[in-house]
């Protein structure tokens, strides 16, 4: 498993909350909160995309 430095919780109106986080090679990961060992990877960019995506609720069927 990469050395990932997770970012606080992020969580909805309801019980759903995930995490971002990066490893020292810049790349940029997203997992449930508290299943942090199953996660899914892709550039910083693509995640960061696909939070503010969700925060302006274009996809909080994701949620």
């Amino acid at each position: 498993m990469p050395d990932i430095t997770w970012e606080a919780p992020f969580c909805a109106e309801s019980s759903n909350c995930f995490r971002i986080g990066t490893d020292p090679d810049g790349n940029a990961y997203i997992a449930v909160s508290g299943q942090e060992d199953t996660y899914l990877t892709d550039t910083r960019e693509a995640l960061t995309t696909l939070i503010r995506d969700i925060k302006a609720g274009k996809a909080d069927h994701l949620l």
